[in-house]
């Protein structure tokens, strides 16, 4: 799951898929996600991100993308790092408003995420509608699994591995062949965007996921298409882009 490529090859989809969004390098794509975190005090002052091999994971980048762009923020007074035992990086007391203002993402990119969540909510009612008649008893208990995995969960980096490859599940799960590839090209095209997010509030959202397991196991098509398009319509205003436009966390 770790990659190992350099951050000069490394395969960059953010802004790659979207018509209207723009292209950034892997580095500046991580730079951009934890800085817009600490703009919408997602990620608080003096708050300990995860280790660097975590941040990696859970922003799915390889090590060296993460290290590059973690030096970068600590260089620019964004994050500190500490040595020691209790030592990591942390965010700074007083990030530089100038700072965090270059890191934002544009009002032409925020309007191509909209319309990616778009794309995903049209996907996701499809394969929830399928995975409810087609799923296997162990793909539901994998699933079932995951929901318990994300909610003892302690921070955003491992979640979000466990939010993935949960939805990637019920993909995998609707059987619809093809169309399941798609779906997973989008959703990866999505997690690219998202950004560190409170683990109380992660916590919330994986009641959906909770419920969603129990309309799947109970064949109970309509509900579980209701809780995925619930789901994914609420990104509209809990991703970054509906944050800044004044939705609250």
């Amino acid at each position: 799951m770790t990659r190992q490529l350099e951050d000069t090859v490394e395969p960059t989809r953010l802004g790659s898929g979207v018509r209207g969004m723009e292209r950034r390098s892997a580095m500046d794509a991580v730079r951009m996600r934890i800085g817009m975190a600490i703009s919408l005090g997602l990620l608080k002052p003096g708050e300990r991100l995860p280790d660097q091999e975590d941040v990696a994971l859970g922003l799915s980048v390889s090590p060296i993308t993460a290290r590059r762009a973690l030096a970068s923020l600590a260089e620019q007074g964004v994050v500190v790092r500490r040595r020691g035992r209790a030592g990591g990086t942390f965010v700074a007391d007083s990030p530089p408003t100038e700072v965090l203002a270059e890191l934002s993402a544009s009002p032409a990119e925020s309007q191509a995420v909209n319309r990616l969540v778009d794309r995903r909510l049209l996907f996701e009612c499809a394969v929830t509608h399928y995975a409810a008649v087609n799923a296997t008893a162990e793909q539901l208990d994998e699933l079932e699994r995951l929901t318990r995995e994300m909610a003892a969960s302690s921070d955003w980096s491992y979640y979000h591995r466990m939010d993935e490859q949960f939805h990637q599940l019920v993909g995998t799960a609707s059987c619809l062949d093809s169309a399941v590839e798609v779906y997973h090209e989008t959703l990866a095209e999505l997690y690219d965007y998202f950004i560190p997010y409170p683990i109380e509030k992660l916590h919330k959202s994986n009641h959906d996921h909770i419920a969603l397991v129990a309309a799947l196991r109970a064949g109970r098509v309509e509900e579980a298409v209701e809780l995925s398009r619930k789901h994914v319509d609420i990104l509209h205003r809990t991703m970054f882009m509906g944050l800044t436009q004044g939705g609250r966390p």
